[in-house]
């Protein structure tokens, strides 16, 4: 196994609201195994969408990208993503393959984050644009505060 990656503080938020998309990604996974109506996961997938995900995607485009600059080829790939889980997400409820598309590249969205981008941001970022980085606060509502746990259901 893999040793954890050390995060540097300033990022630390960021990396605390990918593991809560990584929640999501487990959610989505567990309401089709269990045979959950696509409906009441979309509900979640909107609510989690507008309340952690529009304002975790602002702050990164707004004030980690810009360390690397949007010239940089892992910002162009991480803005691609962007785009593309935007339009998953904005979409009609889906049935079983979108939700499962959807989830799969959040989940791989996440992932190149955590292990790529990130290392990248905080090998080269200096201390002024890492004490910027810092100040995002998140202000997202706590997911147990969903009053659905469809995730939990019985299986159909």
């Amino acid at each position: 196994m893999p040793e954890p990656i050390k995060r540097h503080p300033s990022l630390q938020p960021l990396s605390r609201d990918h593991h809560d998309g990584l929640l999501l990604c487990f959610k989505i996974r567990e309401g089709i195994k269990r045979g959950v109506d696509p409906q009441r996961i979309k509900r979640y997938t909107d609510w989690f969408w507008e309340n952690h995900l529009v304002p975790h995607f602002r702050e990164e485009e707004e004030l980690v990208f810009p360390t690397l600059g949007n010239d940089h080829p892992e910002v162009k790939t991480a803005l691609e993503q962007h785009v593309r889980l935007k339009e998953l997400f904005a979409g009609p409820v889906p049935d079983q393959e979108v939700l499962m598309t959807m989830e799969k590249e959040l989940e791989q969205h996440i992932r190149f984050e955590e292990r790529i981008l990130f290392n990248t941001i905080q090998n080269i970022a200096d201390s002024d644009q890492l004490s910027k980085i810092g100040s995002v606060a998140s202000h997202a509502p706590s997911c147990e505060s969903w009053n659905d746990p469809f995730w939990m259901d019985k299986p159909v």
